[in-house]
Order: structure tokens, then sequence, then C-alpha cells
């Protein structure tokens, strides 16, 4: 096998797990464009990762999906790999598109919040949620508070949910975010 042309940063394995299932949905195998998604651990690796495969690394296309409040980790890692960012385009110019908040929170916008529990609920884990609305340390909390906290609260938890919540939403809400990520990564 071949290195990738492209190789897609994201944070983690929840965020792999996503683009990978939308671009299945889209019906645009990743692979097959010769791209690559690598989760990295935290975005505090991305300097790491795009020094790697970047222009003075292997010399791949980059791409990858961030959460905005983290773009200045984006930044600097992109321009110690060589790769300037343009001030008007931000990290978009170069291939990297921000979450609004994070990745749960683009698929809880997309799918909805009755859509969500609704995928909990059929996952078998009503139950945990309610429970997790009970206890006082949540009280108070809006819905959505509730289902984020819910969907991070055990590990591997929110890899299973973002395969879920990707299966079930309307391809015409996908996040914008990781539409244009896949498109970079399958653009020839």
């Amino acid at each position: 096998m071949s290195a990738p042309r492209t190789v897609v940063l994201v944070e983690g394995e929840s965020d792999r797990v996503a683009l990978l299932a939308l671009a299945d949905r889209l019906g645009s195998d990743v692979a097959s464009h010769g791209a690559e998604v690598v989760a990295m651990g935290g975005i505090t690796n991305v300097r790491a990762f795009a020094e790697r495969h970047g222009p003075h690394g292997l010399g791949q296309r980059l791409a990858g999906l961030y959460d905005v409040d983290e773009e200045r980790h984006v930044r600097r890692g992109l321009l110690a790999a060589g790769l300037l960012v343009d001030d008007v385009e931000g990290p978009a110019g170069r291939g990297f598109h921000a979450c609004h908040a994070d990745l749960e929170d683009e698929l809880v916008r997309s799918v909805g919040l009755d859509g969500v529990e609704a995928v909990i609920e059929d996952a078998g884990e009503a139950r945990s949620l309610r429970l997790l609305a009970q206890m006082p340390a949540q009280e108070g909390w809006a819905r959505e508070q509730l289902v984020r906290r819910f969907l991070g609260s055990q590990s591997g938890r929110k890899a299973h949910y973002a395969r879920l919540l990707v299966e079930v939403m309307d391809l015409r809400r996908a996040p914008a975010p990781l539409v244009a990520v896949i498109e970079r990564a399958t653009a020839t």
C-alpha cells in the first residue's frame, strides 16, 4: 500500500470515526482518493503531525478538523510545518476547518436534541442518560448540556455515538466543517 497523498489531521478518534462515516454516507471513499484520516491524540500534537506529513516532512497535502477555541494551536502547528496561514482565510485556506464549538456540538445541532435522544434510546442507554440528569451536579442543566456531558462521560462513547449520529443525520444538514474537510481529502 502506498503512502497517502492527503493526510487529514483530527484531534481524536471520535472525529476520525465521524469523518469516515460521513464520507461513506456521502459516497466518498477517502482511502480510494489517496487520503488517510489520522487521530492525533489531542490538538496540541498538531505541530508534530504537520511537520511529519507536511512540506518539510513527507510532503503530503494536509487537511484537518479542529475545535474553534483551539485555532491558536492549529495556526502555530501549520506555521512550524512551513505552511503560512492567511489572516483573512485563516486555517480554512490550508484545508483546516473549525467546528463551531466541537464535534459533538456539530453533531447535536445537525441531528437535533430529539434525534440524539432517540439514538441514545435506540442504543439502550436512555436509562443512563436519565440517571445522569438526576445527579446533583447536573441539576438545572439544559437538555443539550446533559446530552453533551453524556456523550463524553465514558471511554469510547464519543466515537460510538459519532458513528450512530452520522448514520441518522439528514445529509442536507451535515456539518459544514466536516463536509469541507471531506471535499478537500477527496479532491484530485
